[in-house]
Protein backbone atom coordinates (compact mmCIF):
# COMPACT_ATOMS: atom_id res chain seq x y z
CA UNK A 1 0.00 0.00 0.00
CA UNK A 2 2.17 3.37 -0.56
CA UNK A 3 2.76 0.74 0.61
CA UNK A 4 6.09 1.62 0.01
CA UNK A 5 6.65 -0.59 3.03
CA UNK A 6 9.00 -3.37 4.28
CA UNK A 7 12.35 -3.54 2.10
CA UNK A 8 11.96 -0.33 0.29
CA UNK A 9 14.05 1.39 -2.71
CA UNK A 10 17.17 3.68 -1.74
CA UNK A 11 15.45 6.64 -4.08
CA UNK A 12 13.27 7.01 -1.12
CA UNK A 13 15.86 8.78 0.55
CA UNK A 14 15.25 12.12 -1.53
CA UNK A 15 12.17 12.37 0.61
CA UNK A 16 13.62 13.46 3.75
CA UNK A 17 15.06 16.57 2.26
CA UNK A 18 12.38 17.85 0.72
CA UNK A 19 9.80 20.47 1.46
CA UNK A 20 6.01 19.69 3.46
CA UNK A 21 3.90 17.43 1.27
CA UNK A 22 1.54 20.44 -0.12
CA UNK A 23 5.04 21.85 -1.94
CA UNK A 24 4.82 20.69 -6.06
CA UNK A 25 7.37 19.77 -6.06
CA UNK A 26 7.62 17.51 -2.98
CA UNK A 27 3.93 15.87 -4.77
CA UNK A 28 5.60 14.76 -7.72
CA UNK A 29 8.61 13.93 -6.13
CA UNK A 30 5.86 11.25 -4.46
CA UNK A 31 3.94 10.93 -7.40
CA UNK A 32 7.41 9.76 -8.79
CA UNK A 33 8.26 8.03 -5.35
CA UNK A 34 4.64 5.83 -5.37
CA UNK A 35 4.76 4.83 -9.29
CA UNK A 36 7.92 3.19 -8.66
CA UNK A 37 6.81 1.38 -5.36
CA UNK A 38 4.07 0.10 -7.41
CA UNK A 39 6.12 -1.20 -9.64
CA UNK A 40 8.57 -2.23 -7.55
CA UNK A 41 6.77 -4.70 -5.64
CA UNK A 42 3.96 -6.12 -7.93
CA UNK A 43 7.63 -7.33 -9.52
CA UNK A 44 8.98 -8.81 -5.91
CA UNK A 45 5.48 -10.35 -5.40
CA UNK A 46 5.22 -11.50 -9.08
CA UNK A 47 8.95 -13.40 -9.46
CA UNK A 48 7.81 -16.06 -8.06
CA UNK A 49 5.00 -18.39 -6.53
CA UNK A 50 6.52 -18.33 -3.54
CA UNK A 51 5.39 -16.03 -1.12
CA UNK A 52 8.13 -14.03 -0.19
CA UNK A 53 7.88 -12.90 3.46
CA UNK A 54 5.99 -16.31 4.22
CA UNK A 55 2.65 -17.29 5.15
CA UNK A 56 2.79 -17.24 8.92
CA UNK A 57 1.60 -14.16 10.63
CA UNK A 58 3.84 -11.47 12.59
CA UNK A 59 5.04 -12.60 15.68
CA UNK A 60 4.01 -9.41 17.54
CA UNK A 61 0.62 -9.84 16.02
CA UNK A 62 -0.17 -13.01 16.88
CA UNK A 63 1.47 -12.41 20.65
CA UNK A 64 -0.53 -9.84 20.81
CA UNK A 65 -4.19 -10.33 19.37
CA UNK A 66 -5.85 -12.65 22.36
CA UNK A 67 -4.85 -10.20 24.69
CA UNK A 68 -7.42 -7.56 23.28
CA UNK A 69 -10.05 -9.70 23.58
CA UNK A 70 -12.00 -8.60 20.44
CA UNK A 71 -15.14 -10.41 19.22
CA UNK A 72 -15.62 -12.70 16.28
CA UNK A 73 -16.76 -10.50 13.41
CA UNK A 74 -15.15 -7.15 14.60
CA UNK A 75 -13.89 -5.37 11.64
CA UNK A 76 -10.18 -4.80 11.08
CA UNK A 77 -8.01 -3.03 8.63
CA UNK A 78 -4.63 -4.09 7.63
CA UNK A 79 -2.46 -1.52 5.94
CA UNK A 80 0.04 -2.66 3.53
CA UNK A 81 -0.99 -6.28 3.98
CA UNK A 82 1.02 -7.43 0.19
CA UNK A 83 0.54 -11.03 0.39
CA UNK A 84 -2.11 -11.23 3.23
CA UNK A 85 -0.49 -13.21 5.67
CA UNK A 86 -1.54 -11.19 8.24
CA UNK A 87 -4.80 -10.60 7.32
CA UNK A 88 -5.54 -14.01 6.86
CA UNK A 89 -4.74 -14.74 10.32
CA UNK A 90 -6.76 -12.85 11.63
CA UNK A 91 -9.81 -14.13 9.52
CA UNK A 92 -8.71 -17.62 10.63
CA UNK A 93 -9.82 -15.93 14.29
CA UNK A 94 -13.31 -15.18 12.88
CA UNK A 95 -12.47 -11.50 11.96
CA UNK A 96 -13.72 -9.47 9.65
CA UNK A 97 -10.67 -8.53 7.63
CA UNK A 98 -10.03 -5.82 4.91
CA UNK A 99 -6.34 -5.77 3.06
CA UNK A 100 -5.35 -2.82 1.71
CA UNK A 101 -1.97 -2.25 -0.32
CA UNK A 102 -0.63 -0.55 -3.22
CA UNK A 103 0.06 -4.16 -5.17
CA UNK A 104 -2.61 -5.95 -6.86
CA UNK A 105 -0.31 -8.92 -7.29
CA UNK A 106 0.31 -9.28 -3.81
CA UNK A 107 -3.39 -8.87 -3.33
CA UNK A 108 -4.37 -11.49 -5.62
CA UNK A 109 -1.76 -14.02 -3.67
CA UNK A 110 -3.59 -12.66 -0.18
CA UNK A 111 -6.68 -13.73 -1.98
CA UNK A 112 -5.08 -17.14 -2.71
CA UNK A 113 -3.75 -17.96 0.79
CA UNK A 114 -7.54 -17.41 2.07
CA UNK A 115 -8.81 -19.34 -0.30
CA UNK A 116 -6.20 -21.99 0.61
CA UNK A 117 -6.96 -21.82 4.15
CA UNK A 118 -10.88 -21.64 3.69
CA UNK A 119 -11.31 -17.72 4.60
CA UNK A 120 -12.65 -14.43 3.17
CA UNK A 121 -10.98 -11.50 3.16
CA UNK A 122 -11.99 -8.54 1.60
CA UNK A 123 -8.92 -6.41 -0.65
CA UNK A 124 -8.78 -3.43 -2.00
CA UNK A 125 -5.43 -2.03 -4.19
CA UNK A 126 -5.12 1.22 -2.21
CA UNK A 127 -2.43 4.29 -2.31
CA UNK A 128 -2.25 5.09 1.67
CA UNK A 129 -1.16 8.99 -0.18
CA UNK A 130 -4.69 9.30 -0.91
CA UNK A 131 -7.13 6.33 1.13
CA UNK A 132 -9.82 7.24 3.39
CA UNK A 133 -10.08 5.49 6.60
CA UNK A 134 -12.89 6.27 7.31
CA UNK A 135 -14.82 7.45 10.44
CA UNK A 136 -15.05 5.23 13.71
CA UNK A 137 -15.36 2.51 11.18
CA UNK A 138 -12.50 -0.06 12.72
CA UNK A 139 -12.48 -2.32 15.65
CA UNK A 140 -8.54 -2.78 14.93
CA UNK A 141 -6.26 -0.82 12.13
CA UNK A 142 -2.85 -3.01 11.78
CA UNK A 143 -0.06 -1.94 10.58
CA UNK A 144 2.96 -4.45 10.24
CA UNK A 145 6.13 -3.54 8.69
CA UNK A 146 4.79 -0.40 6.97
CA UNK A 147 7.31 1.98 6.19
CA UNK A 148 6.39 5.11 4.16
CA UNK A 149 7.51 8.40 3.22
CA UNK A 150 7.21 10.93 6.36
CA UNK A 151 4.36 13.30 4.87
CA UNK A 152 2.36 10.11 4.16
CA UNK A 153 2.79 8.36 7.92
CA UNK A 154 2.17 11.42 9.34
CA UNK A 155 -1.47 11.54 7.33
CA UNK A 156 -1.94 7.77 8.00
CA UNK A 157 -0.73 8.15 11.56
CA UNK A 158 -3.20 11.54 11.96
CA UNK A 159 -6.04 9.51 10.58
CA UNK A 160 -6.21 6.41 12.76
CA UNK A 161 -8.07 7.67 15.97
CA UNK A 162 -10.34 8.76 13.78
CA UNK A 163 -11.03 6.02 11.78
CA UNK A 164 -10.97 3.51 14.87
CA UNK A 165 -14.64 3.14 16.85
CA UNK A 166 -14.53 3.61 20.32
CA UNK A 167 -12.42 1.14 22.36
CA UNK A 168 -10.86 0.17 19.17
CA UNK A 169 -7.03 -0.81 18.92
CA UNK A 170 -4.16 0.28 17.05
CA UNK A 171 -1.27 -1.93 16.89
CA UNK A 172 2.03 -1.35 15.10
CA UNK A 173 5.30 -3.04 14.57
CA UNK A 174 8.03 -1.31 12.23
CA UNK A 175 11.61 -1.05 11.86
CA UNK A 176 13.84 1.76 13.98
CA UNK A 177 16.62 3.83 12.65
CA UNK A 178 18.85 1.10 14.49
CA UNK A 179 17.88 -1.62 12.23
CA UNK A 180 19.96 0.03 9.62
CA UNK A 181 22.57 -1.35 11.58
CA UNK A 182 21.57 -5.11 11.45
CA UNK A 183 20.98 -5.14 7.54
CA UNK A 184 18.23 -7.80 7.61
CA UNK A 185 15.48 -5.80 6.49
CA UNK A 186 13.33 -2.73 6.31
CA UNK A 187 14.00 0.47 3.84
CA UNK A 188 17.39 1.66 3.45
CA UNK A 189 16.32 5.80 5.12
CA UNK A 190 15.96 6.24 8.36
CA UNK A 191 13.69 9.16 7.66
CA UNK A 192 10.89 6.07 6.35
CA UNK A 193 11.17 4.31 10.03
CA UNK A 194 9.56 4.22 13.30
CA UNK A 195 10.55 5.31 16.80
CA UNK A 196 8.61 5.24 20.06
CA UNK A 197 9.22 8.78 20.46
CA UNK A 198 7.40 9.57 17.55
CA UNK A 199 4.42 7.19 18.07
CA UNK A 200 4.66 8.99 21.61
CA UNK A 201 4.10 12.45 20.17
CA UNK A 202 1.14 11.05 17.99
CA UNK A 203 -0.42 9.60 20.26
CA UNK A 204 0.01 10.38 23.66
CA UNK A 205 -0.45 13.47 26.19
CA UNK A 206 2.44 15.28 24.05
CA UNK A 207 -0.03 15.48 21.17
CA UNK A 208 -1.90 18.90 21.39
CA UNK A 209 -4.92 17.57 19.69
CA UNK A 210 -6.68 15.83 22.31
CA UNK A 211 -8.88 13.98 19.65
CA UNK A 212 -5.74 12.29 17.79
CA UNK A 213 -4.42 10.98 21.55
CA UNK A 214 -4.86 6.89 22.12
CA UNK A 215 -4.43 5.22 25.91
CA UNK A 216 -0.83 3.75 24.84
CA UNK A 217 -0.92 0.39 26.34
CA UNK A 218 2.71 -0.68 24.90
CA UNK A 219 4.91 1.24 23.31
CA UNK A 220 8.59 -0.21 23.20
CA UNK A 221 11.79 -0.53 20.93
CA UNK A 222 13.72 -3.71 21.20
CA UNK A 223 15.59 -6.05 19.45
CA UNK A 224 14.05 -9.20 18.23
CA UNK A 225 14.95 -12.30 15.62
CA UNK A 226 12.55 -11.55 13.15
CA UNK A 227 11.98 -14.49 10.46
CA UNK A 228 9.51 -13.39 7.72
CA UNK A 229 9.94 -15.24 4.76
CA UNK A 230 13.43 -14.15 2.38
CA UNK A 231 13.44 -9.91 3.32
CA UNK A 232 13.15 -10.46 6.69
CA UNK A 233 15.43 -12.56 8.31
CA UNK A 234 17.70 -12.44 11.34
CA UNK A 235 18.03 -9.99 14.33
CA UNK A 236 15.68 -6.56 14.29
CA UNK A 237 15.39 -3.78 15.99
CA UNK A 238 11.81 -2.85 16.30
CA UNK A 239 8.87 -1.00 18.02
CA UNK A 240 6.09 -2.32 18.98
CA UNK A 241 2.91 -0.11 19.96
CA UNK A 242 -1.07 -0.97 21.00
CA UNK A 243 -3.05 1.88 21.20
CA UNK A 244 -6.47 2.01 22.38
CA UNK A 245 -9.39 4.73 21.85
CA UNK A 246 -11.33 5.50 24.96
CA UNK A 247 -14.95 6.04 24.87
CA UNK A 248 -13.85 10.01 25.45
CA UNK A 249 -11.65 10.09 22.37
Amino acid sequence: MVLLCRSCLSFLFIVRTRPPLRSATTTATLTLVRNMSHKMWDERYGASGEFVYGTEPNDFLKDTWPTLGLAAGSKCLLLADGEGRNGVYLAQLGMSVTGVDISKVGLDKAQQLASERNVSIETQVADLATYDLGMEQWDAIVSISNHLPPPIRERVLGAIPSALKPGGYFVLEGYTPEQLEYKTGGPPDAAMMYSREMLDEAFGSKNDDSTKRLEIIRNEELVRTVVEGQYHTGKGAVVQFIGKKTMQS
